[in-house]
């Protein structure tokens, strides 16, 4: 298993990034368009649920008609395995 601390590289981060999720200045980022207030707030419930348990905590930004998750490792100051498993979770709750 990859240590969960230790920083991945910009190439790492590329080749195992889940679809739809992309490296933006030091974060991984991913938009997801919802039909309304209503859905969006049932997903950013679903992945604060998610989150919690995995003890790995998202910047989340709700909007009428998107969800923008950004995550980064900040106790190690960039990306980890931890935050691609976060991003395949949130990818699946959104599908």
């Amino acid at each position: 298993m990859t240590d969960p601390k230790k920083m991945l590289s910009a190439a790492e981060v590329r080749e195992t990034a889940p679809a739809g999720w992309a490296q933006i200045m030091g974060s991984l980022k991913a938009r997801y368009a919802t039909k309304d207030f209503a859905t969006g707030l049932a997903l950013v419930d679903r992945i604060g649920a998610s989150a919690e348990e995995m003890d790995h905590h998202p910047d989340i930004t709700l909007t009428y008609t998107d969800v923008v998750v950004s995550l980064v490792s900040h106790d190690v100051g960039g990306l980890t395995s931890r935050d691609l498993a976060l991003a395949k979770t949130v990818g699946d709750h959104a599908r």
